[in-house]
């Protein structure tokens, strides 16, 4: 088959590899439909993940139809569409127990395209198959729900859930990529007072006022006012810059939550001699994939509208240039960009 190939930092090809095969009895290959870039992509790229091995197939979120299924599969069969979600999950260990797949204990978590192949490819083997795959609707769109591989959860389970977005809160979302903005259109659901969003981008500035953001501005006289003033509610830290952090605990209300959802490439700085008395709560996770069903739902009944989102499709055949179209968004203008099986 075809695939997308690591080789080292800064070092991406398009190669043909050995097909995929069932390895464990709870595996299943699947032939990918569409699969996406995301961010974290672009940190192994960069060198920020050395875990990943030179050699590795990349990408982690993918719908596509089932072609081989492990004896030991008991919910799926050759011919369903599924979604294949970013972490995988044994069902077995206390943490799947507590519904905590990112943090598997029995061989899951965050592997595909980490610690083995993952999605960026013609075919994909997907451990754990009953637990790490969702049936798709044959009515939801696959841009819609490759966006439920991972962007929808995390920005749900990372940003509004562990926010602890309300009725009445003031949220401010500092970057406005494809995570920050799904936030933007989550947090609606919880009758904010005011939902604001923060970049450097004009362009996602405006993609943050279509997704649902009240006001959305470059950092600097918004951020001034809420630190000067009562502050916000809620912060979701979705830039993965350590400046966005600064921003975050500058922004917070005494009492209010920090919600760090971005991938950090580099060391960010806690000022605690300028937290410590402001009773400030800062999360941080791994995506479980958890809320995936639910999500779901929402997108079926049309209570969540995402399709903004994807702004760039290829053919999979092009998946180096998509990273280059990702990779540059503030001058393309790309969100989340699609491949689709030619």
């Amino acid at each position: 088959m075809r695939a997308l190939v690591y080789h080292g930092p800064g070092r991406i090809s398009w190669d043909t590899v050995t097909d995929p095969a069932i390895e464990d009895p709870t595996d299943a290959v699947v032939r990918v439909g569409t699969t996406t870039v995301c961010g974290t992509d672009l940190h192994i790229l960069r060198g920020d993940l050395p875990e990943v091995k030179a050699g590795t197939v990349l990408g982690h979120e993918a719908v596509g139809e089932v072609v081989e299924v492990g004896r030991d599969v008991h919910h799926l069969r050759p011919g369903n569409e599924v979604i294949v979600s970013s972490v995988s999950a044994c069902g077995r260990c206390r943490p799947c127990h507590d519904h905590m797949f990112g943090q598997c204990g029995g061989g899951g978590g965050w592997i595909l395209g980490n610690l083995i192949d993952g999605t960026q490819a013609e075919f994909v083997r997907v451990p754990f198959a009953d637990h790490s795959t969702h049936r798709r609707p044959s009515a939801l769109p696959l841009d819609d729900a490759v966006l439920l591989a991972e962007v929808l959860p995390t920005a749900y389970e990372v940003g509004v859930r562990n926010g602890e977005v309300g009725p009445g809160d003031t949220v401010v979302v500092v970057g406005a990529g494809p995570v920050g903005l799904a936030t933007v259109a989550i947090a609606r659901l919880y009758s904010p007072r005011r939902v604001i969003a923060v970049d450097l981008s004009a362009a996602r500035l405006e993609a943050a006022v279509r997704m649902g953001a009240d006001a959305a501005e470059v950092p600097g006289r918004m951020i001034a006012e809420l630190y000067e003033g009562p502050g916000a509610d809620v912060v979701v830290e979705a830039s993965g810059e350590p400046e966005g952090f600064v921003l975050c605990t500058r922004a917070v209300r005494t009492g209010g939550h920090i919600a760090v959802v971005g991938t950090p490439g580099r060391p960010v700085t806690l000022h605690l001699e300028s937290l410590w008395r402001k009773n400030v709560t800062i999360s941080t996770g791994q995506v479980d994939t958890s809320s995936t069903a639910w999500l779901l739902g929402l997108l079926r009944f049309g209570r969540l509208r995402v399709s903004p989102l994807i702004t760039h499709t290829f053919g999979l055949d092009r998946v180096v240039d998509a990273y280059d179209v990702f990779s540059h968004g503030a001058t393309s203008g790309a969100l989340k960009v699609a491949l689709h099986r030619g």
